[in-house]
């Protein structure tokens, strides 16, 4: 039986034109329901990673006025599987609206898919796929969710396997707008961690070649995460007004994708791992790295960055002890040694969007 959303898809005059068992096919695999008591209730079995997580927020207010007039779609930057446990719970921590999440369709195998497909509210996304059919119900499928939901997704499409922010795709941006809702705002979310619980994962495998079953991504994660604690610091920005944008105007959904790609790259938190990572040599003493980050963080505080450290003691303080038990480095006789550098290089690229000269680190 066809659900509301579905029947509205069917009826949308750019979508008749296509085989409708086809579209039907990709409906069912897109269909998606959020029962938000349990939602709730999936933080106790889930406690065991996010314990080893510290979430905190900035900028909530933004959300919060948004909330009470506006539709939502909130953007984000991706760096981890933890994003989609991390950034909706920070909202649900605050009483604020359970936003439906557009996820790869890599995590609805198995029992997680389960979950995903009927308790969180997460929409299966083939980011390759190029049938029109799919692409076409897609969009429609996202504008009728709007009508009722808020939806919270990653223009990036997958993580970031090198560190780096990635340039923005306008599929769902377009999708969005499809919506024709005058209410309609962007709220560009960042999302940085003190320690990637994949660092090393991502790191070494630098570029997505193909893709892997979550499974075994999981019994990956699950092996990095013993000793593994990190906070979280999840940014909203200020709300962007898309209702006037037009969805058929190419110039208007790029200028929108390339904005929103700027306000989450100047909100993205700078902590100490990055500027430790992004000052180090392969061996410094001490006092040469604290000076450096010294230097690299007056370049960020000119550049108006999201500053989260404030000084190369506070970074060597904060960061040498986490990065040398994850194995990156290596402290000797007043010294740092490099021990993983495709990784510390992962570290340090996380913040060359903000640096006037990048690609200088190591």
């Amino acid at each position: 039986m066809l659900d509301d959303i579905s029947l509205a898809v069917l009826a949308r005059e750019d979508v008749l034109k296509y085989p409708r068992e086809q579209v039907h096919a990709y409906l069912d695999e897109l269909r998606t329901t959020q029962r938000h008591k349990f939602y709730r209730a999936l933080q106790h079995p889930l406690y065991p990673i996010l314990r080893k997580i510290e979430r905190k927020h900035e900028n909530l207010h933004y959300v919060a006025a948004a909330v009470r007039t506006h539709r939502i779609v909130y953007a984000s930057n991706h760096k981890s599987h933890t994003d989609y446990l991390v950034e909706p719970l920070v909202l649900d921590d605050n009483g604020i609206r359970p936003p439906l999440i557009a996820a790869g369709i890599n995590l609805f195998g198995g029992p997680l898919g389960l979950i995903h497909k009927h308790v969180t509210g997460a929409i299966p996304i083939r980011r390759n796929m190029k049938d029109p059919a799919y692409l076409i119900t897609l969009k429609a499928y996202v504008a009728e969710i709007l009508k009722k939901h808020d939806l919270f997704f990653y223009p990036e499409g997958g993580r970031s396997y090198s560190g780096e922010l990635k340039p923005a795709k306008t599929g769902l941006f377009n999708a969005a707008l499809s919506a024709h809702r005058s209410d309609l705002v962007i709220i560009p979310t960042a999302v940085a961690y003190d320690l990637v619980l994949e660092d090393h994962i991502l790191a070494h495998q630098q570029i997505k070649k193909r893709q892997r079953p979550f499974t075994r991504e999981l019994a990956e994660m699950v092996r990095y995460a013993v000793g593994y604690w990190s906070r979280a610091f999840v940014t909203f920005g200020a709300p962007i007004a898309a209702g006037e944008c037009d969805p058929r105007s190419r110039t208007d959904v790029l200028e929108l994708t390339r904005l929103v790609r700027a306000r989450i790259g100047g909100l993205y938190k700078v902590l100490s791992t990055a500027v430790f990572a992004a000052a180090m040599r392969p061996s410094i003493t001490r006092r040469d790295l604290e000076g450096r980050i010294d230097r690299l963080i007056e370049e960020l505080a000119a550049r108006h960055a999201n500053l989260g450290v404030t000084s190369g003691r506070q970074a060597i303080e904060e960061a040498a002890e986490p990065l040398e038990l994850r194995g990156v480095v290596v402290a000797e006789r007043g010294r740092f040694r490099v021990r993983e550098r495709t990784v510390l290089r992962y570290y340090a690229r996380t913040i060359e969007h903000l640096l006037v000269t990048t690609g200088r680190t190591h």
